[in-house]
């Protein structure tokens, strides 16, 4: 099973897919390029904002016209129609070379996301964060990080998933879905010695852990113990993040990069940058859930 292209975006690191139930459409940013992308599958139609720094994350929110949006170093509310920004509070302004990375709401719709290290050494100084229905930021007792990944909730919402993708492990944790309070932490997968590194990932209706991996050309999906259940390959190097999308939510959205590649790679992958989509048999996701502040 492969993905095709579907949106020849070119994103130089196109990340956060999310699909919105009500304007059945999916979103995603393009970090290095600054850009919100939008595509509706049905009519066929593309559009993107501009953004005045990098867009790392976002989320749906109860207002259609309206996301919560991490940029590198704040977070804000965005409004589609009008452009508009209003600033909610700044992030790890303490820690120059970090930005906002990873992130999604939990069962509650509470914001959880993580930072990223941007200096050369990747030292594991980022850190992993909530933001409360009232606007408050708690940051969560979770080792530190030097590049946030794979954020995501079971159905039930009592385990947490996350990694750092230096560590090549996706990790697992007991997630109070009410309090939100963080329990017992364990290795979910060991990547280490495989071909792609963990990036982005979802859950669908079973349970099931599915992962963009960097470098691997593939998305994996994992069942709840953690043994691979199936594999969809993607003609390019570095997908980065899935999405379950579509009327039945039985297709898998991904996004792309082509960060990093010289010349010759990006002839070898001209669609790296895309967006991606295929059908599943047999697979429903979850509906996204939107940021409750």
């Amino acid at each position: 099973m492969q993905a095709s292209l579907i949106v020849d975006g070119k994103n130089e690191l196109g990340e956060c897919a999310i699909w919105c139930d009500r304007t059945q459409s999916i979103f995603w940013t393009d970090i290095q390029g600054a850009t919100l992308w939008n595509h509706h599958p049905a009519e066929g139609t593309t559009r993107s904002w501009p953004m005045p720094e990098r867009l790392s994350v976002f989320a749906l929110t109860a207002q259609t016209d309206r996301l919560l949006i991490g940029l590198a170093s704040r977070l804000a509310f965005f409004n589609l129609d009008s452009g508009e920004i209003t600033n909610i509070l700044a992030v790890e302004e303490d820690l120059p070379t970090t930005r906002l990375n990873d992130g999604r709401c939990d069962r509650q719709g509470r914001f959880v996301f993580g930072t990223l290290n941007e200096d050369k050494g990747r030292a594991p100084i980022g850190s992993f964060y909530r933001l409360n229905a009232d606007l408050s930021l708690e940051r969560l007792p979770l080792p530190g990080v030097a590049i946030s990944n794979s954020i995501c909730f079971s159905p039930d919402g009592t385990r947490m998933y996350f990694c750092d993708t230096m560590q090549d492990k996706i990790m697992s944790c007991d997630y109070d879905p009410v309090s939100g309070a963080i329990g017992t932490q364990r290795v979910f997968v060991d990547l280490s010695g495989e071909k792609g590194s963990p990036d982005g990932s979802a859950i669908d209706s079973r349970g099931f852990l599915w992962n963009a991996q960097w470098g691997g050309a593939r998305v994996v999906r994992y069942a709840p113990d953690g043994l691979v259940d199936r594999i969809v390959a993607v003609p390019v190097s570095q997908p980065s993040c899935p999405a379950f999308g579509g009327a039945n939510l039985d297709t898998l959205f991904v996004t792309t990069a082509h960060e990093g590649m010289d010349d010759a790679a990006r002839a070898r992958e001209p669609a790296a940058g895309g967006l991606f989509a295929v059908t599943l048999d047999g697979v429903r996701g979850l509906q996204e859930v939107r940021f409750g502040g």
